[in-house]
């Protein structure tokens, strides 16, 4: 008795590249995947974020650089696996060739799609894990929480309300007001 298998046909590097650059989409195995827009208070958390860490690492005067989406991070070849974390730092500059990230980030912030929270609680977790990403943070406007992965000490899913601060693991002395954020959200 045989078994009958969907076949979907995977996209190569090439085949991505050549999407219309209004497309937004990720790639998982060789499996292209459409992106939604992102809503108001995605943006209001990803660009306080953005400035906080950004200037946390230009006072530091190191190597590290910090990258909004959309910046596409090659995770693996074969097969392809492309994402465009909303949030990334990187401070292997090698990794870097102008067109996007290849390999894993030390830093990443994923903020929950609300229409897909599975895929930054589950599949991006796994990813970001098995690639080498240091550092992995969830954060869930809907549901007030930020999810902390901190994959080089195997410290997983400590989650932190938005009134928290919180500590960048993989800095000595980066701090995360979430409650100054959560202000803005409520404005």
């Amino acid at each position: 008795m045989t078994s009958l298998q969907l076949q979907m046909e995977t996209v190569t590097l090439e085949q991505y590249e050549a999407l219309p650059e209004n497309v937004r989409a990720e790639v998982f195995d060789g499996v292209i995947y459409d992106m939604a827009s992102p809503s108001q208070s995605h943006q209001i958390i990803l660009t306080e974020l953005l400035v906080l860490i950004r200037n946390y690492l230009r006072k530091q005067k190191g190597k590290c650089q910090v990258f909004p989406a959309p910046f596409d991070v090659k995770l693996s070849d074969k097969p392809l696996t492309i994402v465009q974390p909303d949030i990334m730092v990187v401070c292997d500059a090698d990794k870097l060739d102008e067109k996007r990230c290849n390999g894993a980030p030390d830093f990443i912030i994923e903020i929950v799609s609300p229409g897909n929270p599975a895929n930054d609680y589950i599949r991006k977790l796994y990813y970001y894990k098995n690639a080498g990403v240091r550092e992995y943070w969830i954060v869930d406007p809907r549901r007030k929480i930020v999810t902390v992965n901190y994959f080089e000490k195997n410290i997983l899913n400590i989650q932190y309300s938005f009134d928290s601060i919180i500590k960048v693991n993989i800095y000595d002395e980066l701090l995360i007001d979430f409650s100054e954020i959560a202000e803005l959200l409520e404005t």
